[in-house]
């Protein structure tokens, strides 16, 4: 037992407080992924397995007694599992603003004005592709940024770039997440049925109440967790905005012992499994040509690789010059826009906006297989950059 541990447990838990180790996780799991789905019939039926519906009568929901539910694996992922994912992203939101990076006004206009700044550019390079064309509506698909891929790469360069400029990047994506969340409601859901709303409005006032008054019942908060999720999957609203939702009412106290209790499941399940369905992806002799063809795909490269640096690095600047922010210490210019490069690595997010945005595979296929490669070129320009510019002091 003890040669076990030595051998697989201790080096695997060695593995995964790594702050690489997500970002590794989820590349090995999307290349595993591609591989297995341009392996012939393999590959097939490996797309199958994700895509299988339970029930023939509805390509989104399944009808299970009364209840209406996500009918493919895939749907479960994207619309029940990954309001897993948002809620360990609105913990993270909300410890931030309480007592965090962005707890204060002069901590969080930098970032916050940065982030603006790295959501309205890629969304207008992606629109100077496809303002006049049917892929319009994946105009947010280039706006956001992976926070495990930006800060891992971040990481690998260790104390070559400044500590400071690390919870800038950090408190950028954070604050990103928060607007894609607010996109996906406001843009990607359905139609909006009335009755489940004002449901999702009463669960929200029960969970207020039970905060109020410090009711602190484990299991009552989980069922009405899932009433919320149920509500919020049938209203027409993306399910995945409950997460967040129930996020809010999680007492301050108690953020930071459940994002440890989330982390693991979240980071190496879950977006792994999301990684593992949204990268099935098969390959024709002629893909790459059309990718290479598509305004869709230029729209989000360019959004990415250069909306996405330009937009962040911009409006810093233009804030610090104003002096209504300031640089993060010991942080130069070339540092900043690299730390905007990083942030053009869209992956996750983009991928899962990409899934709402487009109804078609093949729509669907290119958008991811064009986030990939722009994200894998944000990472390698944007690494290379802060090694170079980090390794002196330039003003």
């Amino acid at each position: 037992m003890k040669i076990f541990r030595s051998i697989i447990i201790d080096p695997l838990i060695k593995f995964i407080k790594d702050s690489r180790a997500i970002g590794i996780t989820l590349l090995c799991c999307t290349i595993l992924s591609l591989i297995i789905s341009n392996i012939s019939e393999l590959g097939e039926q490996y797309q199958q397995i994700w895509l299988y519906h339970f029930d023939r009568t509805d390509n989104h929901h399944t009808h299970l007694f009364f209840l209406s539910l996500p009918n493919s694996f895939l749907l479960i992922i994207n619309d029940f599992l990954m309001a897993i994912f948002f809620f360990l992203a609105g913990m993270e939101i909300k410890r931030e603003l309480l007592e965090g990076e962005l707890s204060s006004f002069k901590k969080s206009i930098l970032p916050i004005a940065a982030a603006i700044g790295g959501m309205i550019m890629p969304a207008l390079f992606f629109l100077f592709f496809n303002h006049n064309n049917s892929f319009n509506r994946g105009w947010a698909i280039p706006t956001a940024t992976d926070i495990a891929f930006t800060l891992g790469i971040a990481s690998l360069l260790g104390k070559r770039v400044p500590v400071s400029l690390k919870i800038f990047l950090t408190a950028l994506a954070i604050i990103d997440d928060l607007g894609a969340i607010v996109v996906i409601a406001i843009f990607y859901g359905g139609t909006i049925k009335i009755f489940f709303l004002i449901a999702c409005a009463v669960i929200i006032s029960f969970l207020f109440l039970l905060n109020k008054f410090k009711v602190k019942n484990i299991l009552l908060h989980i069922l009405l967790a899932l009433a919320l999720w149920y509500c919020m999957f049938n209203s027409g609203i993306h399910a995945t905005v409950a997460g967040v939702v129930f996020a809010l009412f999680i007492p301050v106290q108690q953020l930071k012992q459940l994002e440890h209790k989330f982390h693991f499941p979240v980071y190496f399940l879950i977006v792994p499994l999301f990684a593992l369905a949204n990268s099935s992806i098969q390959l024709a002799n002629n893909s790459f040509n059309n990718i290479a063809h598509s305004p869709l795909s230029w729209g989000i490269a360019a959004g990415l690789c250069l909306g996405k640096p330009l937009g962040i690095f911009l409006i810093s600047f233009l804030m610090i010059k104003l002096k209504w922010a300031s640089m993060p210490n010991e942080t130069n210019t070339l540092q900043l826009l690299g730390a905007g490069i990083l942030a053009g690595i869209g992956f996750t997010m983009s991928i899962f906006i990409a899934t709402l945005a487009f109804t078609t595979q093949a729509e669907q296929d290119i958008a991811k297989i064009t986030v990939l490669i722009a994200s894998l070129i944000s990472m390698i320009i944007g690494f290379i950059w802060l090694r170079i510019f980090s390794s002196k002091k330039i003003h």
